[in-house]
């Protein structure tokens, strides 16, 4: 391995001479770069692959690092052109994403160029330095280091980062008397109770859904939102076995209360208020022979739960129940005694040291900071990298009691609601942009190497800690290389470190399983089964968070995956309790709770719990850049310390009045067309006993078949790997330069995305069944589209593409009308906006389109022609996975397969002649090069009808 020195944007030195044109070219690429390359980086960056250093200029570089949720870190490789970063990309050697990512991964990019990020060191508001910052905190530890830290307060999220976690320890071993606070809002504090209470000590608790044969879910997303959720589903959806015997599948029976990914995917699932889940667990606990009081009322049938409950038991050590961080300490407690008395405990899950640096409970951490402020007894504050102003709950005042504090800094990357009212604040490096390090769901630690030098002079958490402390070193890079020398240590430390940044993973750094023995844990009273009250349920938003996001335009404009919103947030609620209420989609309330006040618009989702309310967090926002303040309601309004993630006693007060909401679809059902199909288990198992059936739809063409003698490009979306994450959409809006068009285009319906994903329900609005479905252009053989268009803007060539020219397009818009699957964009308005800094983050081997032209799904043409290009040289062929579309690799669940048909032993060959295989609306004779292989349920014999 031959580390490279990353390259300023202006320094040749080393590469061949240029010409002047070539010279502004590149200048002219690279602009948004001219104030943001202001420091060198001294330290070396690993790439992930060897590349000739007189290709590096011309050839994207991939690098391995990592990027965190809630302080979890998934591993990425991010793609380099000429020194920008432009695509993110799944590390295959990482435990954590195995080559996949989520929707927040793909996003990042969009975050490290957005134009509206702090750029200025301030103080009480107005510009000043890096230099007078460092100052003024020096002359502050002259005060709390002759006290020993009395006043010194510091506040973070979750870490995870060894290095963070080391410098913060020093700093309390240096000052005993200063405080570390933590605090996010979604966070693992009930998770970490519960093992406190089954096992007497904090664990984290791990899952290997390879194992399990019958999951029960209370109220946990493990598909979409729990630490390590990217290899869950992908774990949980390779345990599952179409066209094999009933026993080889797995099966998940799911309750929770507010519709999720990981609902909508169970084979058998329940929907109840978040205070009836602990009714329900007690219930099945003593099913499972747990010497619990059985409550005299369950609200769910006995039938099911007996179901369930038979299954857990026949499944010994090949089941696993695990419980929703929302849900309170002791029903996670039932659920690891559970797991232990089923045999479950070294097979399906396992226990582990926290991962969490610190595993202290966040919020009661926060309510003594809160109470601190209060006292007058913080007199320096340190805000790292978390907004509090916004994201606590409304009862602690952080805003007032932070007006208490002589001197307060905050670190962020936005000049945020906390920014505003900070004496100092601090831009901060993006994780593209430094030096860091993270662990993973499993305890395995990524060293995060920054892609490019800071954009607008942002600093780490690491360099304001390294000043705070009086540290002579406050080199981001020094720093972290200098714990894990200590850590990795031995005369072959060079090579471990550049082994690990190549590969973005420590080696043997993931946390061993320890010995656990589960107790009974004391259970508090039940609350009243019978209680009217109308329940509230604090949620995380599907795509912008916590609100961490709300200025990214890309998740903002992403179709949320249930309700299909974009741009705001909505109170959800179910279509009963609507009705009850007199209540529409788009109805305004007034929500009533504990003595406050919201307002904000009605949306009905089937799925969802009567009488309950479903409030998103991360809207209402104040401040953090231009697109985040203004839009939908903030939920953290009504959320108390006490009450954190559910309550009753709220109040509903219609206002007479609607507010607009932008949903990418609103046709709920397919009327009874057979587009995303789903099929019992015994149903496929005798399809594919029977092999393939002829098609009932005569396949006459008025024109002979175009030949494809070289290649022919096919893709396969199996739908029961498909989890609705819409990381696919994101992933390649990111590949294709796809602009955002904003909420008024969307409710005209102009949104732009090149591949979407259908959501419908079927069955009843309380127990609906969810189907998913991406659709990207069909590529038909037979396209209407080309035959309808007057210049030959849509054309096939030789090997079965259906290609857009966009030099020819005139915007007829023929070709839109005349598609039955409507995957053509017609962009009405000059979308792609001239942003020096958002153009350094486009694709360069993809067109920027001009106002007026069509535009669609194109397979990842540059892909396919760069796979070829290479092949061409070594004189063979494409080989089978050489050619991995955006989507494609974006999907943590692998249910999208792309490649050649005419190689009989490629991936999508062998998935098209599955029997089980379709086509969208095969009777119109289109002949898509885009199949479907169907959704496969495995009900229990005796719920079918449930």
């Amino acid at each position: 391995m031959s580390p490279r020195q990353p390259r300023r944007e202006f320094d040749f030195s080393g590469v061949p001479e240029r010409s002047r044109r070539e010279f502004l070219k590149l200048m002219g690429a690279s602009i948004a770069l001219a104030s943001g390359c202001s420091r060198e980086l001294p330290e070396r960056i690993v790439p992930y692959e060897d590349m000739p250093e007189q290709l590096a200029a011309t050839k994207s570089l991939y690098f391995a690092t990592a990027l965190s949720l809630d302080g979890y870190g998934s591993g990425v490789l991010v793609e380099s052109a000429m020194g920008r970063p432009i695509k993110v990309e799944g590390n295959p050697n990482h435990p954590a994403s195995l080559g996949a990512t989520d929707v927040f991964s793909q996003a990042a990019v969009l975050t490290l160029w957005d134009p509206d990020r702090s750029q200025t060191v301030l103080r009480q508001g107005v510009l000043s330095t890096w230099d007078a910052f460092r100052a003024a905190l020096t002359a502050r530890r002259s005060r709390f280091a002759s006290q020993g830290g009395a006043g010194l307060h510091i506040l973070t999220g979750s870490v995870t980062s060894p290095t963070l976690a080391a410098q913060l320890h020093r700093l309390l071993d240096k000052y005993p008397e200063a405080r570390w606070h933590q605090y996010q809002p979604i966070n693992r504090d009930n998770v970490y109770a519960g093992t406190r209470l089954a096992f007497g000590e904090t664990r984290e608790p791990r899952y290997d859904f390879t194992r399990a044969r019958t999951v029960l879910s209370l109220d946990a997303d493990f598909l979409r939102s729990m630490p390590g959720h990217v290899r869950y589903a992908r774990d949980f959806n390779g345990a599952r076995r179409p066209g094999e015997t009933p026993s080889a599948n797995n099966r998940l029976y799911a309750i929770e209360s507010s519709p999720t990914l990981t609902g909508a995917k169970a084979d058998h699932c329940r929907r109840l208020r978040a205070s009836q889940i602990d009714r329900v667990a007690r219930a099945l606990a003593q099913r499972l022979g747990i010497a619990v009081e059985s409550p005299t009322s369950v609200p769910i049938e006995a039938g099911w739960l007996d179901a369930c409950a038979f299954d857990l038991l026949t499944r010994h050590g090949e089941s696993l129940i695990l419980v929703g961080e929302r849900q309170p300490a002791h029903v996670h407690a039932l659920a690891h005694l559970a797991n232990e008395r089923l045999g479950n405990v070294g097979t399906t899950v396992q226990y582990t040291n926290p991962v969490l640096a610190e595993p202290i409970d966040q919020l009661d951490s926060l309510r003594q900071l809160s109470a601190a402020m209060a006292a007058g007894e913080v007199q320096e504050l340190l805000i790292l990298g978390v907004n509090p102003l916004y994201a606590t709950p409304a009862d602690l005042e952080f805003a007032r009691h932070l007006q208490r504090v002589p001197f307060s800094v905050h670190l962020g990357l936005y000049r945020d609601e906390t920014a505003m009212r900070s004496l100092w604040h601090i831009p901060a490096a993006h994780e593209l942009e430094a030096w860091s390090d993270t662990r993973a769901y499993d305890g395995s630690a990524t060293i995060q190497q920054p892609l490019i030098a800071p954009l607008y002079g942002g600093r780490s958490p690491h360099e304001v800690l390294a000043v705070l402390a009086g540290e002579f070193e406050q080199d981001g890079h020094a720093i972290v290389r200098a714990l894990w020398q200590g850590e990795l240590g031995g005369d072959d430390f060079e090579h471990t470190w550049k082994t690990s940044l190549h590969n973005g993973v420590v080696p043997d750094s993931a946390f061993t399983a320890e010995q656990v023995t589960a107790r009974l844990p004391a259970l508090p009273p039940l609350r009243d089964a019978d209680s009217s009250e109308l329940e509230i349920v604090f949620s995380p938003d599907p795509h912008v968070h916590d609100g961490v996001y709300t200025n990214n335009a890309w998740l903002r404009e992403l179709p949320k995956p249930l309700t299909e919103l974009t741009w705001d947030n909505a109170v959800l609620m179910s279509p009963e309790s609507g009705r009850r209420r007199g209540l529409a989609n788009e109805d305004v309330v007034e929500i009533e709770y504990r003595g406050r006040r919201v307002r904000a618009p009605v949306w009905l989702l089937p799925g969802h719990p009567d009488e309950s309310l479903t409030l998103q967090f991360g809207y209402g926002r104040t401040a953090g850049g231009r697109i985040a303040p203004g839009a939908g309601f903030n939920a953290y309004a009504l959320q108390t310390s006490a009450a954190p993630s559910f309550d009753g006693g709220a109040r509903v007060h219609p206002l007479g009045t609607r507010y607009p909401l932008a949903s990418a679809q609103m046709h709920n059902r397919m009327e009874g067309r057979d587009l995303a199909r789903m099929l019992p288990l015994s149903a496929v198992i005798q399809r594919t006993a029977q092999g393939a059936q002829p098609s009932k739809h005569e396949r006459k063409l008025l024109y002979p078949p175009f030949a494809s003698p070289t290649y022919a490009w096919g893709m396969s979306i199996n739908l029961d790997a498909c989890v609705g994450c819409k990381a696919c959409t994101i992933a390649c809006q990111a590949e294709n330069n796809i602009p955002v068009v904003g909420k008024d285009q969307v409710q005209r319906g102009r949104e732009m995305h090149w591949i979407r994903v259908d959501r419908y329900f079927e069955g009843s609005d309380a127990h609906p069944r969810v189907h998913f479905q991406p659709v990207p252009c069909m590529h038909c053989e037979r396209a209407p589209c080309e035959v309808v268009c007057p210049v030959e803007a849509s054309v096939h060539d030789s090997e079965g593409l259906n290609v857009q020219v966009y030099n020819r397009c005139v915007g007829t818009r023929f070709c839109s009308n005349n598609c039955p699957y409507k995957v053509r964009r017609f962009n009405f308005l000059q979308y792609s906006q001239d942003v020096p800094s958002l153009n350094a983050q486009r694709n360069p081997d993809v067109t920027v389109r001009m106002r007026g032209v069509m535009e669609k799904c194109s397979y990842c043409l540059q892909r396919i022609a760069a796979a070829k290009i290479a092949s061409e040289k070594e004189g063979r062929r494409i080989r089978d996975g050489e050619v991995v579309t955006a989507c494609q690799a974006a999907c943590p669940t692998e249910a999208i397969v792309f490649g050649d048909l005419n190689d009989p032993a490629s991936r999508v060959r062998i998935a098209k002649t599955s029997p089980l295989d379709y086509v969208l609306l095969e009777e119109l004779n289109t002949l898509p090069r885009t199949s479907y292989l169907p959704a496969v349920e495995n009900p229990h014999p005796d719920l079918q009808e449930t």
